[in-house]
């Protein structure tokens, strides 16, 4: 296993109460309504169930935002909700909630209807969670092939592979701590499904172990074959996923990358550097205390690999 992933687990409560631990996510980003998306959603979630073992979740969220058990009748409120409605918010993770190693979170929103109420940088989400002990116990080729499958069924603008801060990496309780590991360990995504959705539009975020290009990005780079001309890391692949689609893989095995020990990551630079023009930053929210700061430190961890 690579010695640059760090063990993250981050308590509050008297250490009782895990808020934020490492682990890998797989996301993609489909500037698409749901109807359009509802059948391959379900591919995804199918094949995310048989690389994890169908027991592996086991509560999802209700409309309330409450944990639910999920159970015959909560898959079936799952199903409904997948394919029934105009628009779907699916999230499930483990049955006790307290590890967050196993999560499928799913926006899928109609847009382009003329009631809706959606900015045009809006766009249907997907992400999965997998702890990094499914990294050693099965490799970095079981979870590249499950992102790869996962990708067959989407039609994605772009996406991403890898380490990441799994749980509530944004909760007040850790955030400070989590920019400081950001910091430190660039590779390492902390991702908010819902804002990001809100205005990544066909934008691509920073690169990750894993990168899914598709329109219009692939096409205004010149395509795959003048994409791999332009990145020359050794251990650097590009693979072509259809004749607009494409993912750039960073090597054999993903990394959290670590400032304080030298391993800045040339690769994820290399990358950073091609793609700066179509990178996303993220719009600000409402003001909030201390917004300059806050408003630093988003532009830090979104230049992280630029500056």
């Amino acid at each position: 296993m690579s010695n640059s992933i760090p063990r993250i687990r981050l308590h509050v409560a008297n250490g009782e109460i895990l808020v934020a631990r490492e682990g890998l996510q797989i996301c993609f980003y489909m500037p698409h309504p749901h109807a359009a998306l509802k059948e391959g959603v379900q591919r995804a979630l199918d094949v995310y169930l048989e690389t994890i073992g169908g027991d592996a979740l086991g509560s999802y969220s209700d409309l309330d935002g409450q944990w639910q058990q999920l159970d015959s009748k909560g898959w079936d409120v799952t199903r409904r909700s997948l394919h029934d409605e105009a628009w779907a918010y699916i999230h499930l993770t483990e049955a006790a909630q307290m590890d967050d190693r196993f999560d499928f979170h799913y926006v899928g929103k109609p847009l382009g209807d003329p009631d809706g109420f959606y900015g045009p940088e809006e766009v249907s989400a997907l992400a999965v969670s997998l702890p990094t002990e499914f990294l050693e116990t099965h490799g970095p080729g079981r979870v590249h092939e499950l992102a790869l499958d996962m990708a067959k069924s989407l039609p994605f603008s772009s996406g991403h592979a890898g380490l990441a801060f799994l749980g509530e990496p944004l909760a007040s309780s850790v955030f400070h701590e989590v920019e400081k590991l950001a910091l430190r360990h660039p590779a390492m995504d902390v991702l908010s499904l819902d804002g990001r959705s809100r205005g990544i539009g066909t934008r691509v975020t920073g690169p990750a172990w894993m990168t899914f290009l598709g329109p219009p990005v692939l096409p205004e780079l010149g395509g795959a074959a003048v994409l791999r001309t332009r990145l020359q890391s050794p251990d650097t692949t590009v693979q072509e996923l259809g004749p607009d689609r494409a993912v750039v893989t960073l090597g054999p095995w993903p990394e959290a990358g670590d400032t304080e020990q030298g391993q800045t990551l040339p690769a994820y630079r290399e990358l950073a550097r091609v793609l700066e023009p179509w990178l996303y930053q993220e719009h600000p929210g409402p003001p909030q205390p201390n917004e300059h700061a806050l408003q630093r430190i988003r532009r830090r961890l979104e230049r992280r690999f630029l500056d």
